[in-house]
């Protein structure tokens, strides 16, 4: 059983058992082994204890919300990309899911062809991070992609799953402006713009973690973006 030719497993957690199972013939269609739960404490607990790609998660759940439950599964230890699924699909709705720290939010009724999509984009992004090698280094800064850690200066900055996904396609940007719009599609998959500052707030975040610890990589350029320049700002 090497690397490459595993099975990716993905977790479902639907407490309806028609769309349960709509998820489930899309996703082992794409040749992925699927777990089901249908209540929340299952879900979490399954999500803890084996290591899934991508958790495809409802939120009107008994047991509670699937994106309150977010930073439960996060706790646990869990690596999974997360796919938000939910019936509450209006733009604030999704934007409150995605700041909660979902990968992806899909509304429901949805079109098997987009959730393929969507899973396969997520298992896409998790490969990618292990595709080069394992360190980005930028003076006194360093991300480690397996661990999903942050250094400056050897000193540890705690992120977030969404943090580090921003600070890692940056990482790959660097030297380049990249657009708000840019980071909607590629950090948050949003292909539209939610008319709230997620961007802004998540990078104001993510800067200050840094500046804090003595990196100045994230600059500004005002009215087009941003740009991650660490060098030589790092002294």
């Amino acid at each position: 059983m090497g690397g490459m030719g595993m099975e990716e497993r993905i977790l479902i957690v639907e407490d309806d058992i028609e769309t349960a199972a709509a998820i489930r013939a899309v996703i082992e269609a794409m040749g992925c082994s699927v777990d089901h739960c249908s209540t929340l404490e299952a879900g979490v607990a399954a999500a803890v204890s084996t290591p899934y790609k991508v958790i495809v998660l409802d939120r009107m759940l008994p047991g509670g919300d699937g994106v309150e439950a977010m930073a439960r599964i996060r706790a646990g230890g869990s690596t999974a990309l997360i796919l938000i699924l939910s019936a509450l699909g209006r733009a604030a709705n999704r934007v409150e899911g995605l700041e909660k720290g979902a990968d992806d939010y899909l509304p429901k009724p949805f079109e098997p062809d987009e959730l393929r999509a969507r899973v396969r984009a997520l298992l896409r992004r998790g490969t990618m991070q292990v595709l080069d090698n394992d360190l980005l280094a930028f003076g006194d800064l360093e991300i480690r992609l397996k661990a999903r850690t942050v250094h400056v200066k050897r000193a540890h900055v705690a992120v977030s799953p969404k943090e580090f996904e921003l600070l890692t396609y940056f990482a790959r940007n660097a030297g380049q402006i990249v657009t708000r719009m840019q980071l909607l599609e590629n950090v948050w998959n949003l292909h539209f713009d939610p008319g709230t500052n997620v961007v802004d707030v998540h990078v104001g975040r993510l800067r200050r973690k840094l500046e804090e610890a003595g990196s100045t990589a994230i600059q500004t350029a005002r009215g087009e973006g941003y740009v991650f320049a660490p060098l030589g700002a790092a002294g």
